[in-house]
C-alpha cells in the first residue's frame, strides 16, 4: 500500500456504504475480490496511474475490464474514481474496503506463511482451527510459500502469532541456549 491511507480511507468509507446499501455482504466482498484480482495485472496498475492517459481513456478501461464481473453501482464508483483523479489510488482504497469488508462479515484473515504449498484438506483443516480459535464466523487464509522456514508454517491472525516451522523452533532453541539466532 504505498499510496497515501489517508486519501484512500474516506473512499473506501464512501465504497462500503454504498455497497451494503445494495444488499448482501457476500456481494461486496465478491466485487472487491474481483477488482483485487483484476489488479494483480500490473499493466492495468500502471495504466490508471499514468498521468498522461485521458480520464476518458481510463473510464474506458474500466468498464471494458469491469463491465458485467462486478456490479453497476461498484462500477460506477470506480468510473467516480477517475473523474475525481483518484483511479491511481485504487490499489489501496480495495484493499481497506476489503479488510473492512471482512470485518463486518465478522471474517478474519490470516496470513500463513509456509515452507511448502499447502493441499486443500490442510488449508481447510487450518480454517477449522483457526476459525474456532479466533471465534469468527469465516476465516480467509493469505497464503505465501518461503523456503528458508526449512519445515512448517507461521500463522498471523489479528494479533496472534502461531510459529511452527522449523526456523522458528530453530531460533527458540538458540535463544534458550543463549546463543545467537541462526541465520
Amino acid at each position: 500500500m504505498a499510496q497515501n491511507i489517508k486519501v484512500a480511507q474516506p473512499y473506501a468509507n464512501a465504497f462500503i456504504q454504498m455497497a451494503s446499501g445494495k444488499g448482501s455482504l457476500d456481494k461486496v466482498i465478491s466485487d472487491l475480490t474481483n477488482i483485487e484480482a483484476a489488479l494483480e495485472s500490473k499493466d492495468l496498475v500502471q495504466a490508471l496511474s499514468n498521468p498522461l492517459l485521458s480520464v476518458e481513456a481510463k473510464k474506458s478501461m474500466i468498464k471494458s475490464v469491469f463491465q458485467g464481473k462486478i456490479d453497476g453501482k461498484s462500477v460506477n464508483f470506480l468510473l467516480v474514481l477517475c473523474d475525481r483523479g483518484r483511479i491511481d489510488c485504487l490499489e489501496t482504497i480495495n484493499s481497506l474496503a476489503l479488510q473492512m469488508a471482512y470485518k463486518e462479515a465478522s471474517v478474519e484473515v490470516a496470513t500463513v506463511v509456509s515452507a511448502s504449498e499447502m493441499s486443500e484438506s490442510q488449508q481447510e483443516t487450518l480454517v477449522k482451527k483457526l476459525k474456532s480459535m479466533a471465534n469468527v464466523k469465516e476465516v480467509k487464509l493469505d497464503i505465501q510459500t518461503d523456503k528458508s522456514l526449512i519445515g512448517g508454517f507461521t500463522v498471523q491472525i489479528g494479533s496472534r502469532i502461531i510459529d511452527t516451522s522449523i526456523q522458528g523452533q530453530l531460533k527458540k532453541l538458540a535463544s534458550h541456549l543463549g546463543a545467537s539466532s541462526p541465520e
